[in-house]
């Protein structure tokens, strides 16, 4: 493994960070402690919501971003992974501020799908309202050849938010039925495969029964990018 160090810019939340952490840990082809990443993770649960502050004037989160990751450069860091989806409304603003390379976990993601022979066509995004609000996948998938299907306003104020919400609570469990019931709709809606476009999301499927068709968990895919970066071809 590379001695480059991962800056792990977390806390949003402090689950979904932690689960990042592990499943890097889990990908990592290693047999010996010394052949993992480096990695330090700034988990600051602190940071203002970020569907508040997009959909609702909440506080503005940017401060607080960039207060990790002035700490992450400090620490010594290589590059920057942000387990939360949402925070990446702020990813040009984060990117202006450091030298550091920030992973993008849109990418991440669309490179998941490609590597499941997903090259183009219709994908359902799962995510938080101020994710979808925001067309963070949209306008970056589009560019890539997808079309973005989203779930409707009802099923997000019935399903998607309030799952959410009970992975952020610790009731996680709880959380596969209505968002597996949402990932099917988007399938019968035409999708080729459904975007967990939320870190807490996978959290949630992954408390269930395995689902019958192509997901991108953007957890592992951020983690995979992360060892991609840390490893780099050649």
């Amino acid at each position: 493994m590379s001695e480059r160090v991962l800056g792990v810019l977390g806390g949003m939340g402090p689950l979904a960070s932690a689960h990042f952490t592990l499943r890097l840990t889990q990908l990592t082809p290693a047999e010996r402690d010394q052949d993992h990443l480096p990695f330090i993770l700034w988990s600051d649960p602190r940071v203002p919501d970020r569907t508040e502050a997009r959909l609702a004037g909440g506080p503005d989160p940017l401060p607080a971003l960039l207060r990790g990751i002035r700490g992450l450069e400090a620490a010594g860091c290589g590059a920057i992974a942000i387990p939360c989806n949402t925070a990446h409304g702020w990813f040009e603003q984060m990117q202006a501020a450091t030298r550091l390379p920030i992973l993008h976990i849109v990418d991440a993601a669309a490179d998941e799908l490609a590597g499941q022979g997903i090259g183009e066509g219709q994908v359902g995004i799962m995510g938080t309202a101020g994710t979808l609000a925001m067309q963070l996948y949209q306008q970056r998938l589009d560019q890539r050849g997808y079309r973005c299907l989203v779930p409707e306003e009802a099923q997000m104020q019935r399903l998607v938010t309030p799952a959410i919400a009970l992975v952020k609570a610790g009731r996680v469990a709880e959380a596969y039925a209505p968002l597996a019931e949402v990932a099917a709709t988007l399938m019968r809606r035409g999708a080729r495969a459904v975007v967990l476009g939320c870190t807490e999301i996978p959290l949630g499927i992954n408390a269930g029964p395995t689902l019958p068709f192509p997901v991108v968990d953007t957890i592992d895919a951020l983690a995979r990018a992360a060892l991609a970066w840390a490893r780099p071809a050649g």
